[in-house]
């Protein structure tokens, strides 16, 4: 017999041998119905796949990140059949599963592929769906899988073939086609009922531009034609919603060819938001105790040496500037931490006056390709909220706990109410990629897991994907269509201080070392506001909002009075503008509906004899009459409310 340990803690005895879809029949037949892969000993497996030793297994389902994955690569698996089926002579590159769906590249040789040919290959998929066709995995040797692919005439097997080591090549057949595959699979092809290509592109093969260009085929599947069709609605309303396109519609920001790829420039309502994010951010960390410190946007190349910068991105990022002077070197800086690290040594430091913390809204530079670049979510020049805190290893966790609770301050503030906390740790079994003793990797990796669970987050613990130099908390959060944002970072730092021989003394009189902790609840100016423009669609929160209201005067003959509302709201910190364009009111309140206005203030006769404004908030419609005090009463009210005042 062997023990099976559960994910809610449970062992569940089962004889030598047994497979994942018998411990999932063993629980319930629904589960069992449902369950796709297994995870076992953090390896996902096929659920035939027989266990033979004591194991902890989680069962997994659609409902599962792992799951999807394994249901869209067998997706991979039957579009290659289906295209097996279809074009006579097809070749294949690889096929896996990506964020939302799978791709598979391929050669059809001299035959034509586009989006016309979608349909009939989607209805080829769910075909071979259809008749349940099981995934079956074989260990091959390395002369079989050559032998086998040379009969065949697949020449992009035979290429990836050449790095794999004998004793560790499976196939896997499902139906009439045979692919390379290491797995795991579902169980057969019944689990797929909705089928749905996206996009047809090319791609080199292995990246190389000088080889042969392939086609790459993008799809999506599911388990029910129902999550097919809202996934397909959830992607118009993405287009709506696209960053890009808000943005010019809304003139936040813009790109210039001559400026360059990917260095945005902020238009002046986009100016505005930015600076309410960051006027936001500095109170925060005012009563906090950050003090803000300002670094200049480039640094002696010997800085970025220093650090370890330069050789993590010196080779694939803006190359050295040089000076009149021989042998002097600069860098556009890529990250703000060194230049940090320097103002903590300006002074001898006590352990009585630590924590340290400083913050900086600091542009840096990284010379991301041409094709990575998209709108402000990938850009090669971005503002970083960054701050370094250089503490004490025994105040870690205090300090971990305090800048959880400004990370949940700002996604409150923002709207951000479904997100998960990942804890980032060392790998147990392969210590030596790592600096830092295990001494303060345990006291590290206990206090971010402690302040995680004090603060009641909801967490996911991944092991191996701890930063060399320490561990760390990533917060993922969801936006109003269901997609996931990696925003916010705290992260534990060893490394830095030893590089640059940071110190304090402490009450032995000794010298020691720093903790150094990194954080920053944007990530990034731009990607966060990419994030909140199509999060919020472009209605952001009233606070936040370039343009808070519109007064929208009459006629002409209210100009002068639509000024003095205008001039007593700016008393009260209160933005927007006047429009006095020659128009009909229906098509001024129509303009500021579509520019996203929150409110429209009308200003006629009676309200100036009044001296108060007829109220339309967008989205809503007609509020009424008020006064100018009642209306920056309200205002003031819902902004006080937004921000937890």
């Amino acid at each position: 017999m062997i023990n099976i340990t559960l994910p809610d803690g449970s062992v569940r005895q089962y004889e030598q041998g047994v497979t994942s879809l018998e411990i999932a029949q063993s629980i319930s037949e629904g589960l069992a119905r449902n369950v796709l892969a297994a995870k076992v000993n953090n390896t996902v497996w096929d659920l035939s796949r027989q266990i033979t030793e004591d194991a902890e297994v989680q069962l997994l389902t659609w409902n599962d990140d792992l799951g999807k994955n394994t249901f869209w690569h067998s997706s991979a698996h039957l579009l290659a059949e289906a295209l097996e089926a279809l074009y006579p002579g097809v070749k294949f590159g690889i096929g896996p599963p990506v964020e939302n769906g799978f791709y598979y590249d391929v050669d059809l040789g001299e035959q034509h592929f586009s989006q016309d040919d979608f349909a009939k290959v989607e209805q080829k998929m769910l075909e071979l769906a259809r008749s349940k066709s099981e995934f079956t995995r074989k260990e091959v040797s390395k002369a079989e899988a050559v032998a086998y692919f040379e009969e065949k005439g697949d020449h992009y097997k035979l290429d990836l073939i050449k790095d794999l080591e004998d004793g560790t090549i499976t196939f896997y057949t499902q139906g009439n086609f045979v692919d390379l595959c290491r797995g795991p699979h579902i169980p057969n092809t019944g689990f797929i009922k909705a089928a749905k290509l996206m996009n047809v592109a090319g791609a080199y093969w292995r990246g190389d531009d000088k080889g042969k260009q392939l086609t790459r085929i993008y799809g999506v599947t599911f388990p029910k034609q129902k999550e097919l069709t809202e996934y397909l609605e959830r992607l118009e309303e993405a287009k709506k919603r696209d960053h890009r396109k808000l943005g010019r519609e809304l003139e936040l920001f813009t790109f210039s060819e001559k400026v360059g790829m990917g260095l945005p420039l902020w238009l002046p309502k986009g100016t505005l938001l930015r600076e309410r994010l960051e006027q936001f951010l500095r109170r925060a960390q005012q009563r906090a105790g950050y003090q803000p410190v300002v670094t200049p946007h480039i640094g002696s190349k010997e800085l970025y040496v220093t650090s370890g910068h330069y050789e993590k991105y010196g080779a694939d990022s803006f190359q050295p500037i040089k000076t009149p002077n021989e042998g002097e070197e600069f860098l556009l800086k890529p990250m703000n931490c060194p230049h940090h690290c320097e103002i903590y040594k300006t002074r001898p430091r006590s352990y009585k006056e630590l924590p340290v913390r400083f913050a900086e809204f600091g542009t840096v530079y990284r010379y991301e390709q041409s094709g990575e670049l998209h709108g402000l979510t990938r850009v090669r020049g971005f503002t970083q909220d960054d701050a370094h805190i250089f503490c004490r290893p025994d105040q870690v966790k205090e300090e971990f706990i305090k800048v959880i609770d400004l990370v949940l301050y700002v996604f409150k503030a923002l709207g951000f109410d479904d997100f998960t906390a990942q804890i980032s740790l060392r790998d147990p079994e392969n210590k030596t990629k790592y600096i830092g003793t295990d001494e303060v990797w345990e006291k590290a990796e206990s206090a971010i897991v402690e302040a995680a669970a004090e603060k009641g987050l909801r967490t996911v613990t991944e092991l191996g994907e701890a930063a060399f130099y320490g561990p760390k908390l990533d917060f993922m959060v969801k936006d109003a269509l269901g997609r996931r944002w990696q925003l916010g970072t705290i992260q534990v730092d060893y490394n830095l201080p030893e590089r640059f021989q940071l110190e304090y003394i402490g009450a032995d009189n000794q010298k020691h070392r720093p903790v150094m902790i990194h954080r920053a609840p944007f990530g990034s100016l731009e990607r966060f506001v990419a994030l909140l423009i199509e999060h919020c669609g472009g209605n952001f929160p009233l606070w936040l909002s370039p343009e808070q209201y519109a007064i929208l005067p009459i006629s002409e003959k209210y100009q002068e009075f639509a000024q003095e509302v205008k001039e007593a709201l700016e008393q009260e910190d209160i933005r927007g503008y006047i429009d006095s364009r020659d128009e009909k009111i229906g098509r001024k309140i129509r303009d500021a509906e579509v520019g996203k206005v929150p409110f429209m203030l009308i200003v006629g006769e009676k309200e100036q004899e009044a001296t108060s404004v007829s109220v339309r908030k967008h989205g809503e419609g007609d509020l009424g009459t008020m006064t100018i005090g009642e209306f920056t009463g309200m205002f003031k009210a819902k902004i006080a409310e937004a921000l937890n005042k």
